[in-house]
């Protein structure tokens, strides 16, 4: 379960899996003593409303999901069997992290689909929600390193991995129609449906810890996630198109 604004109408099955699910892999594993090294995917949204900004590994959590508290319980889960009975167990606090392999659900992967579609003349409309909502978003390929870097310690910690740079739904929708001009404003509508009951307005991590002890950094930038995610939709695009095209004159 990845989807915060699904969790909104499954919360039990939210609270299923991402948050009894992490108790039952880690109770296995201490009865099995086997004692491989065990990462728990927690999330930015764990910091829901933030308390402070940027945020770090000290910052209070102040979920605003049943995804953000399963994900919460998850994280203190890991960290008290950690603590408890000696687990290489750590937390990875991953803030948005995305690649052209995003789910077409996720508002970036949904923009970069819907502009390139829109770009080829397959559709007209794209419908969102909250354009302010601010996020920290880097490249999944950077964050994965991070994960692996984590369980090569000595010993267990918890981190967060972000790129430490904001950016809003808006300025996402300005970098990837701007690339293949487009004007966003003449294709977006805003749909009620797609706000959230209890919105989180603002996130941006602070990567400080896992820069020093783990040596991490992200290396793609904001302009350059845009672009490949829309490179890569564009090809997709292009091949619908094609199809549709032979489609119609085998008619």
């Amino acid at each position: 379960m990845t989807l915060v604004q699904v969790s909104f109408d499954v919360p039990e099955y939210t609270a299923e899996v991402s948050g009894v699910g992490t108790v039952r892999l880690l109770e296995a594993i201490r009865e099995s003593g086997i004692q491989p090294k065990f990462y728990q995917a927690s999330s930015s949204e764990m910091y829901g409303k933030v308390v402070e900004t940027p945020q770090t590994e000290k910052t209070p959590f102040y979920p605003r999901s049943p995804y953000g508290c399963a994900k919460v319980y998850a994280f203190w889960q890991t960290v008290n069997y950690r603590e408890a009975y000696g687990l290489f167990a750590c937390n990875g606090i991953l803030f948005n992290h995305e690649s052209p392999r995003r789910g077409e659900t996720f508002v970036t992967r949904k923009i970069t689909r819907a502009a390139t579609r829109i770009k080829c003349g397959l559709q007209d409309k794209l419908f969102l929600g909250n354009l302010d909502a601010k996020r920290d978003w880097g490249f999944a390929g950077d964050y994965v390193e991070s994960m692996w870097l984590m369980i090569q310690q000595d010993k267990p910690d918890d981190y967060i991995i972000a790129t430490g740079e904001t950016h809003s739904v808006h300025e996402f929708l300005d970098e990837v129609f701007g690339y293949i001009g487009l004007d966003w404003s003449k294709h977006v509508e805003i749909d009620q449906r797609y706000f959230r009951p209890t919105e989180v307005d603002f996130l941006q991590g602070d990567a400080s810890k896992a820069k020093k002890l783990l040596k991490w950094e992200p290396k793609v930038t904001f302009k350059e996630l845009a672009r490949m995610m829309t490179d890569a939709d564009m090809n997709l695009a292009e091949q619908e198109r094609i199809l549709k095209d032979h489609g119609r004159k085998q008619k």
